[in-house]
């Protein structure tokens, strides 16, 4: 009866879907939504704002765009996109490889409105892989975050 027990338990565990991991970062800036969408929407536009990124690369697979984010101090990130909506100012990715601690990961980048200026919302739901929940949104945090510092120098300098 153990056993039977264990089994069940066992097929139990392996049958239910591991927790997702959800991060959300935002930050406002003092410029027009339509100046910030010109930044973050394009999806390569990416390898010009934000500082971790040395290049970005297009490409087309199976009749979807991909990028290739070359990283500074070597690595890659595959990512695709998923949808973009130029009138509400928001775009979504899914990674596809990459050396971050986190699998089954897609991504939402988005400006809106607010007062004066435009508020930058982005968020990303995803499983660690290889990494504690706890040190895999600490990572993810850290590159949104400094992503929003590349984004605010990029939009102060023009």
């Amino acid at each position: 009866m153990r056993t039977l027990f264990a089994v069940a338990a066992t097929l139990v565990a392996l049958a239910s879907p591991a927790l997702a991991v959800e991060v959300t970062e935002s930050t406002t800036l003092p410029y027009p939504v339509e100046k910030v969408w010109q930044q973050i929407g394009p999806f390569c536009n990416l390898g010009t704002w934000h500082p971790a990124v040395e290049s970005c690369t297009l490409r087309r697979k199976d009749g979807a765009q991909e990028r290739v984010l070359a990283l500074k101090g070597g690595g890659a990130i595959e990512e695709r996109l998923l949808s973009s909506s130029a009138s509400s100012h928001r775009i979504r990715y899914s990674i596809l490889t990459s050396p971050l601690p986190v699998k089954d990961y897609a991504a939402s980048l988005s400006a809106e409105p607010a007062g004066k200026g435009t508020r930058v919302v982005w968020t990303a739901r995803y499983t660690s892989n290889g990494a504690s929940d706890e040190e895999s949104r600490k990572v993810i945090s850290g590159i949104f975050t400094s992503g929003f510092d590349g984004l605010k120098q990029k939009l102060a300098a023009q």
